[in-house]
């Protein structure tokens, strides 16, 4: 009985791996069959054909944006490998391809490669490097950098393109100070070309950073790369112009409720979006006009309704539009990014995006759905509906912040890379990195330095929204430049006059003389205490200097010569606590442009306007002192400091470029007396 049971169970033992490799074999010789194809109209699999496991079909394909061109659906981590040359170093984090250890001796510092010989470089990458050079973080000494910039052009990496720079990578690889791009920073426009416009800036980036325009959610690297806006070649380098809200109305006083004007793509990737515009017009509030107007060879493939599009097309100016609309659209072009983005926000237009995987620029800081309405290209039929519904304060709300992101981050190129920077310092010195409300509100990150404090209570900007007041006395600042000789003079008077005042803390004297110091008992005696500093380098800026003895919120600036009573002090304190962002003095000043001389000019007669009040008699946060010291490029202080004369000038300009407002002019009793300066007129010297 048992060899029976043995003999049964080898007999079904090799019944069994006789048909395995039975079955192996016939898999193993169709899979090594060159394959035939089908003729047409019969089926792959017809009777006795052998059928592959079935596929299911994905749930969710409706629902997710398929690859360009249809074909086999990839996976995100199979996109990310179809591009070779850009991110092999994909997993490149700051913890793993950054060396922190450079930027610890001396602070965070950036280093420009030397242009090389016949090598060209469009304006637009010019901009940016005279922006990086002309910052506070610039150095020209490659030891004590912490981050690297090639001067190789790698804005526009489109092989089509003019700007296109040849055999990058070899140059690259040459530079002695490449390491394989560790701490290198490389800023990028454009990258791909037709058809596919892939993210491939052609050449190996290493363990660089991308500053990157039109940069994917799939390919950015979180908390390493940065997003930057696609801007023109004619984007100012500085400055920039100003936002063109006016007028904050509710509801607001504009014809179109959405508008967009532009190409539209018959054919290849970004032509999706597009195409489908014009089942949203209606002609009225919802103005979406594009054109089949553009290339070479747009007539070839020009369908039925290209004509009609082009004629309305040609019937509505751009900017008009722009300027008289609520919304703009926003979508994507060939590539995600558009210039369309910072048109609309300059416009105070509030951006509606249509450009799904877009990495919107430096979203790492700027909370983007309070200035804009996020879309989604598959939902086109109900962005109507969506923009309809927003409440009208809302609306306001979002077309200040583009406002206020516009002149913060994006007007000028100067002030994107810039932003670019901070960002990638808030990174390096975590335990100082500014926080979402101080990149989200007025004045914005770059004007917020956190070497100067981690606590938002101790700048001006944020009381408000702490429930905060500064404190309530003051430090007098006294610049004194003449040799004590009497006890009669205005400066001994002055300090008297101050020292009375019920919010005076304490009495700076910044004794700038070249003569030796008085004595001690040659100052008169006062209930609140007198610091006298001798200046170390006997120049104007050192009356902006941080001082460490300077313990209160506001600072009284004085010029030795100024003749005040305590109760015009104890005035001025007390409208500045309203006011504590701003400077609030006396003595006011005039600027304008005389289009006979063709230059500035600068005025004190009474006039029944003026543009900056002197800081001779002027109070204002201690926080500019840190600011005019550590913010303001060196040329322009150099300057005061070689005229020995227009520092208060320097400081107003400041002031207002972080605070967008003018200073506030007090009264006084009697006229102000100024002995150093009568009823004059000066030009400029610029």
């Amino acid at each position: 009985m048992q060899a029976k049971k043995r003999y049964l169970t080898l007999l079904s033992a090799g019944t069994c791996l006789a048909l395995l490799l039975y079955l192996g074999g016939v898999q193993l010789r169709a899979a090594r069959a060159p394959r035939r194809a089908a003729p047409p109209g019969s089926s792959r699999h017809g009777p006795g054909a052998e059928r592959p496991w079935p596929r299911f079909p994905d749930a969710l394909r409706p629902f997710a944006p398929g690859p360009e061109g249809g074909g086999a659906r990839v996976s995100p981590r199979q996109r990310r490998d179809a591009s070779a040359g850009l991110y092999r170093g994909r997993r490149c984090r700051m913890e793993s391809c950054f060396d922190f250890a450079l930027c610890q001796k001396n602070g965070f510092k950036v280093y420009v490669y030397p242009q090389q010989k016949g090598e060209k470089i469009a304006e637009s990458y010019q901009n940016v490097l005279a922006a990086i050079e002309g910052s506070r973080f610039y150095t020209s000494d490659p030891s004590q950098a912490c981050l690297f910039v090639l001067s190789l052009d790698t804005l526009d990496r489109d092989q089509l393109s003019p700007q296109y720079v040849h055999n990058l990578r070899s140059k690259v690889q040459s530079l002695h100070l490449w390491n394989n791009g560790r701490n290198h920073l490389i800023f990028n426009l454009y990258s791909g070309t037709w058809p596919d416009y892939t993210e491939d800036v052609g050449f190996d980036i290493g363990q660089a950073m991308l500053a990157k325009a039109s940069i994917s959610t799939e390919n950015f690297r979180p908390n390493f790369d940065v997003s930057i806006p696609l801007f023109s070649k004619d984007h100012p380098r500085t400055g920039g112009e100003k936002g063109f809200l006016r007028f904050n109305t509710i509801p607001p006083l504009r014809k179109y409720m959405l508008v967009f004007k532009g190409k539209r793509y018959l054919t290849g990737i970004g032509s999706d979006t597009r195409n489908a515009l014009y089942h949203v017009h209606n002609g009225e509030d919802v103005v979406l006009l594009t054109t089949c107007k553009h290339g070479k060879d747009w007539q070839k493939h020009k369908d039925s309704r290209c004509d009609r599009d082009n004629t309305e097309y040609e019937k509505y100016d751009y900017r008009e539009m722009l300027h008289n609309a609520t919304f703009c659209l926003v979508p994507r072009g060939r590539r995600l990014g558009s210039f369309r983005f910072l048109e609309a926000l300059q416009a105070a237009c509030v951006p509606v995006m249509l450009s799904n995987g877009w990495e919107l620029p430096f979203s790492e800081v700027i909370d983007w759905k309070q200035a804009a309405v996020i879309g989604d290209e598959r939902l086109l039929l109900q962005i109507p509906s969506t923009i309809r519904s927003i409440h009208q304060d809302k609306i306001l709300a979002l077309r200040q912040q583009t406002q206020f992101l516009w002149e913060a981050y994006f007007s000028s190129v100067e002030k994107i890379v810039l932003t670019t920077l901070e960002i990638i310092q808030d990174r390096i010195f975590k335990h100082i990195s500014r926080n979402s409300l101080i990149w989200n509100k007025h004045p914005g990150g770059l004007f917020v330095l956190p070497q100067y404090s981690s606590y938002l209570g101790d700048f001006p900007y944020y009381y408000a929204n702490l429930g905060l007041k500064p404190l309530p006395t003051f430090t007098a600042v006294i610049h004194a430049v003449t040799p004590l000789v009497s006890q009669s003079q205005p400066v001994l008077k002055l300090l008297v006059a101050v020292a009375k005042s019920q919010y005076c803390a304490q009495i700076i004297v910044l004794w700038n003389c070249d003569k030796p110091l008085p004595a001690k008992h040659r100052w008169p005696a006062t209930s609140v205490p007198v610091i006298v500093i001798e200046g170390e380098s006997k120049v104007m800026s050192s009356r902006f200097l941080p001082y460490d003895n300077i313990v209160t919120d506001a600072v009284l600036s004085l010029d030795e010569d100024t003749v005040l009573s305590t109760t015009e002090v104890d005035f001025a304190f007390t409208v500045w606590q309203s006011f504590p962002e701003r400077i609030v003095g006396y003595p006011a000043r005039s600027h304008f442009w005389d289009n006979t001389k063709e230059r500035w000019g600068y005025t004190s007669k009474w006039t029944n306007d003026y543009s900056m009040v002197l800081t001779g008699a002027a109070i204002y946060h201690k926080y500019y002192h840190y600011l005019y010291t550590h913010y303001l490029p060196a040329s322009l202080k150099n300057m005061v400091d070689q005229l020995a004369n227009c520092e208060d000038i320097l400081m107003n300009f400041l002031v207002s470029a972080v605070t967008k407002l003018p200073p506030i002019k007090v009264t006084q009793k009697k006229q102000y007396k100024e002995t150093m300066m009568g009823q004059v007129c000066i030009y400029s010297i610029f």
